[in-house]
């Protein structure tokens, strides 16, 4: 995978094969720290201790379909490239906890990639799952709940087409303002 938005796409679609209801996705870049941190969290049904032993290995998957599960090695191989490190919490019935933390300046570190397609994406194939989408850049912050969303739309589904336009037409002005408020040190 060539960008990070992938990695999380990956994620995601683990969480909604656990049959989490609530997937939060946390991302954090922290210019003055140099660190970029991704959290994907879930209300699934979570790992047993001998899951989560194995999660690192590339070449174990609870997926009967392949024989191999690539997401969060690569994830946690990414984070290396960068001096980075990745970690997984889970417990059954609990859910599970996903953070990989980046050197955000690092040369080896993939591209975030287009997180209002990400989750436009997961949105529309899951309208029955809730998603909260935070992205902080600094001192800015971006969020986006789709339980809020409901609220607002009444009986319009999340997946119907204007709506997840919507989606990832907010999400991408609302990072490119943060990102070039960031770059130019303005305040909004």
């Amino acid at each position: 995978m060539e960008e990070l938005s992938l990695h999380i796409l990956d994620i995601i679609e683990n969480s909604t094969r656990a049959g989490a209801g609530l997937i939060e996705i946390t991302i954090v870049e922290a210019t003055d720290h140099d660190t970029l941190m991704i959290e994907i969290s879930d209300n699934g049904s979570g790992m047993d201790e001998e899951t989560l032993g194995r999660i690192m290995d590339p070449f174990y998957t609870t997926r009967t379909v392949r024989r191999v599960g690539l997401g969060i090695p690569l994830l946690a191989q990414a984070a290396r490239a960068t001096e980075g490190s990745c970690t997984v919490e889970s417990r059954v019935g609990d859910g599970t906890r996903v953070t990989a933390e980046f050197r955000l300046n690092h040369i080896d570190r993939q591209p975030l990639g287009n997180m209002g397609e990400t989750m436009a994406t997961t949105i529309a194939g899951n309208p029955e799952v809730d998603f909260v989408y935070t992205h902080r850049i600094d001192d800015e912050s971006y969020r986006l709940d789709t339980r809020e969303l409901r609220l607002v739309l009444d009986d319009v589904p999340l997946n119907s087409a204007p709506v997840i336009t919507f989606i990832r037409n907010d999400i991408a002005e609302a990072l490119a303002e943060m990102k070039n408020r960031s770059r130019t040190g303005t305040e909004h």
